[in-house]
């Protein structure tokens, strides 16, 4: 399963080449332009556990630095301002990762 089963090549480029200064990304902006946030609570499940690498059923810190790279193997990993603006997003329950319904509820928001 690839991400590009789920979203159109082109709309993944426009998200990448949008956020490829350091300090540039919004996982808001990204989702809309990517896409995901038109996607069908099945669709955006499937994404969410490509992104979920170690089938933890979370998103970690770790996996988020490397958010981008999920979407394109060339793309940068996120900075360490990025990441924790992404971890304080999306973890609405405080316990330091994003579970499913959080992740899900943050790629709706958008």
């Amino acid at each position: 399963m690839a991400i590009t089963d789920f979203l159109a090549a082109s709309d993944i480029t426009s998200a990448i080449n949008a956020c490829k200064a350091k300090d540039s990304f919004s996982p808001q902006t990204f989702f809309k332009t990517v896409g995901l946030s038109k996607k069908t609570p099945m669709e955006i499940e499937r994404v969410f556990r490509i992104l979920d690498q170690d089938k933890s059923c979370y998103i970690e810190q770790d996996e988020l630095q490397l958010f981008l790279q999920k979407f394109s193997k060339g793309a940068r990993p996120l900075t360490a301002a990025e990441t924790r603006a992404f971890l304080l997003a999306g973890d609405s329950d405080g316990d330091g990762k994003i579970g499913w319904e959080e992740f899900s509820a943050l790629v709706k928001s958008s």
